[in-house]
């Protein structure tokens, strides 16, 4: 069990760490938790710079809310630290 932990640890670090990364984890747990996560996924789905494995990632990242309020709770609480 601790080594799970400790994985979660370390990728909430990670995500939090690269400043690309959070702001998008951060933008779309805004948009999940306000509602607004369609549009961004038409958008996401519409981009043409972007390759179908990385879509669907993105995608799955953006409908897993647990996920998205735990890297945000996570960025906030940490902020002070770093």
């Amino acid at each position: 069990m601790d080594g799970l932990w400790l994985q979660d640890i370390e990728s909430l670090e990670a995500i939090s760490q690269d400043e690309d990364t959070r702001k998008l984890f951060l933008r779309m747990a805004h948009l999940s938790q306000n509602g607004r996560l369609k549009p961004f996924l038409r958008e996401l789905e519409e981009d043409d710079d972007l390759d179908g494995e990385t879509k669907v990632m993105v995608a799955e990242i953006a409908c897993d809310h647990s996920l998205l309020l735990a890297v945000e709770d996570y960025v906030h609480r940490t902020r002070a630290l770093h």
